[in-house]
């Protein structure tokens, strides 16, 4: 039997902020755009942009659980761990599971192309966005349509993610929500605490990645 009464932090602050200010954000993207506040709607979709090219950024350089290298693994892998989902013993990994370790790479994609589809946005309702002058009408319409086509998706994925969540809950009795507020997890006895990257390192990342955005929606 497996000792999973240590606990220890996995989740470090800065990736614990991204994920839930990324919640806020989607939210509100939605509530303005339905509220049609689209000079609000841009900003977040900016924020939200900054915030993805941070978390890019921190799954290379950032802490341990937080590393693509680190959660990675090869689709066959992935699959195998779901035949096991229904089963009730408790996943061993420290951080993502083979599994959510995919669903974090969709998310992001899906995620980075909504926000970066938006910046070429031009049609009748809602403002031009900063680079829909740099395209054909047909390709802004096209990417307009991605827009749609990749909510849509995003929608589905986390509905998906939520219904996971759900399901290690009730059947596995791992709960995978409150590690991601309070940062610490149970894990076996001899299981190694992951190295966690700085505070100042997050803060330069971030700062980069809003840069990087005010960049490329003011000069490019």
């Amino acid at each position: 039997m497996l000792d999973f009464d240590r606990k220890i932090l996995v989740w470090d602050a800065p990736t614990r902020l991204f994920h839930w200010a990324v919640v806020g954000l989607v939210v509100g993207a939605y509530l303005t755009w339905r509220l049609n506040w689209m000079d609000w709607h841009v900003r977040l979709g900016y924020a939200l942009l900054t915030a993805v090219f941070f978390r890019l950024l921190w799954g290379i350089f950032g802490s341990d659980t937080a590393r693509f290298a680190r959660f990675m693994v090869s689709p066959r892998q992935a699959l195998r761990h779901l035949t096991h989902l229904l089963r009730r013993a408790t996943d061993r990994q420290v951080g993502h599971n083979p599994a959510g370790g995919w669903m974090v790479l969709l998310l992001l994609a899906l995620l980075l192309g909504e926000a970066l589809s938006g910046l070429y946005i031009n049609n009748d309702v809602a403002d031009e966005g900063p680079l829909s002058e740099v395209v054909s009408a047909a390709v802004a319409n096209a990417i307009t349509a991605l827009h749609w086509i990749l909510w849509d998706a995003l929608l589905a994925a986390v509905a998906l993610h939520l219904v996971a969540i759900l399901l290690y809950g009730v059947v596995k009795r791992h709960n995978l929500l409150w590690p991601m507020i309070s940062g610490y997890q149970a894990v076996p006895a001899e299981a190694p605490a992951p190295r966690l990257a700085s505070p100042a390192r997050a803060a330069i990342l971030f700062g980069g990645s809003a840069l990087a955005v005010a960049a490329l929606v003011r000069f490019l």
